[in-house]
């Protein structure tokens, strides 16, 4: 063969195969997961609320779909995270409560740390191409707990974190890094999968005057919660801006939720401090509103585990559209996300959630066919001030949600698709439904493990 003709061949060739790489690339859509902390249902003024402003977030909502059935794991930030993160009721990892100093740990029966070798979203779509970040808040370990493994060792490229161990980034920080992460996403022509864990609206409730004078008419309380919302909206504007100035918009599935609940407020408005993020403003400015959800924050009743979820994807997730009527959960994310990726999930991996792909793209309204598990120690009966926390198991199976005390010696029954608000306790009226609920619940306790298993202790423990 001629040489000039084998030059040709191969410039074609390569030129072939660069195309082919930007073809896949392109195909593999960015996957942005913004996730706050203790945000709750009402706490978005595309929700209503009275005086929070939201604008960047109310844009995801014009330019998506806003899921009003959607429900996190749990209703305390570890176990909601790590079912996120693994597709699995957290449950199943013993996670029952947040993590804390060694010694809370072991009392409560849980693991210091989330198994590195548990399967986590992150190392799945680092396996399938992706470039994957986290910044902000952690909290699959602690901080308090120095021999904890870092966020790094979970499958993420880069990371910048609090409520874990080593340096604590600073909370305000998440945007500044997940826009340079993505520029460099881009310059390497990969596509992303960035988590962005907002501090907000969990305590210490920290201020900066910028955004206290935007709501100078509220009184003290009204005026932080609005400040620091503010203040975490417009970082979520400033990553939106960026992807609209990479065009990078079309091509990003961009997901808001939170990671439970709204934490109820105090009487009394002090100062405090988190040895991960500083000082801050205390309980008594957590004004936090759950839509008319019954509970708050640590309550397996809607207004402890029913969070927003906005999610956009132009051209693919329908615009300006809100779907009441999906049943989604925080364990879909991995399969879905997945699915989205076009990675395909380890064989020997069952996922306790299902892919929603269909239901983000407005293709499908199913009722879901696999119910969904909670678990969290409650006190029974209920303290006088906390009188929807008594709640220790819950299942959803379609339309039907039953909620049990620890003992499961007393049970409620709801329509849960007819009656979000729980207001009607059926029962009385379905005595062989609540049976039928109450049984899946003891068939689901018999495969939980009986305490935390594998490489999950620190050496404090010794």
């Amino acid at each position: 063969m001629h040489r000039t003709t084998l030059l040709f061949s191969g410039v074609v060739l390569s030129l072939w195969i660069s195309t082919s790489v930007v073809k896949a690339q392109e195909s593999q859509p960015n996957i942005l997961f913004i996730f706050a902390d203790d945000w709750g249902w009402g706490d978005l003024s595309c929700h209503g609320h009275p005086y929070v402003k939201t604008p960047n977030i109310d844009r995801l909502a014009k330019e998506g779909t806003d899921f009003h059935r959607f429900t996190v794991a749990c209703g305390v930030c570890s176990p909601s995270r790590a079912a996120v993160m693994t597709g699995h009721f957290p449950g199943r990892h013993n996670i029952d409560g947040h993590f804390a100093a060694v010694s809370s740990n072991q009392r409560r029966n849980m693991p210091d740390w989330l198994s590195v070798d548990a399967p986590y979203l992150a190392r799945f779509l680092k396996q399938g191409g992706y470039a994957t970040a986290h910044y902000g808040k952690w909290h699959l370990s602690n901080n308090m707990i120095p021999d904890s493994p870092s966020p790094g060792e979970y499958g993420y490229d880069d990371y910048g974190a609090f409520n874990c161990s080593g340096e604590q980034m600073p909370w305000y920080k998440d945007s500044e890094r997940a826009i340079a992460f993505i520029e460099k996403s881009q310059k390497d022509k990969k596509p992303f999968f960035v988590n962005v864990w907002l501090h907000e609206p969990h305590t210490p409730h920290h201020t900066l005057p910028k955004y206290r004078w935007r709501f100078p008419d509220l009184d003290e309380p009204d005026n932080i919660y609005a400040a620091i919302l503010s203040h975490a909206d417009d970082r979520v504007g400033e990553i939106l801006n960026a992807l609209d100035r990479l065009e990078l918009t079309d091509n990003t599935l961009v997901i808001f939720s939170s990671d439970n609940g709204p934490a109820g407020s105090s009487d009394e408005l002090s100062l405090g401090y988190d040895s991960a993020t500083g000082a801050g403003y205390g309980r008594g400015a957590s004004q936090g509103t759950t839509g008319g959800r019954k509970g708050y924050k640590a309550s397996l009743f809607e207004g402890g585990i029913g969070v927003p979820f906005i999610a956009r994807w132009p051209g693919k997730v329908p615009g300006g559209k809100v779907d009441d009527v999906s049943l989604m959960s925080a364990v879909d994310l991995l399969p879905t996300f997945c699915e989205i990726a076009g990675v395909e999930l380890p064989s020997d991996y069952q996922p306790d959630g299902v892919s929603q792909v269909a239901t983000l793209k407005g293709e499908k309204y199913p009722s879901r066919t696999k119910p969904l598990f909670w678990k969290y120690p409650s006190r029974w009966p209920a303290a006088k001030s906390k009188p929807d926390h008594w709640v220790s198991y819950a299942v959803v199976d379609q339309t039907w949600k039953l909620v049990t005390n620890g003992d499961l010696s007393y049970v409620e029954l709801y329509d849960i698709a007819n009656d979000p608000y729980e207001a009607n306790d059926l029962k009385d009226q379905q005595p062989e439904t609540a049976k039928r609920l109450l049984s899946m619940i003891e068939s689901w306790q018999d495969t939980l493990p009986a305490k935390p298993e594998g490489d999950v202790f620190s050496a404090e423990r010794n």
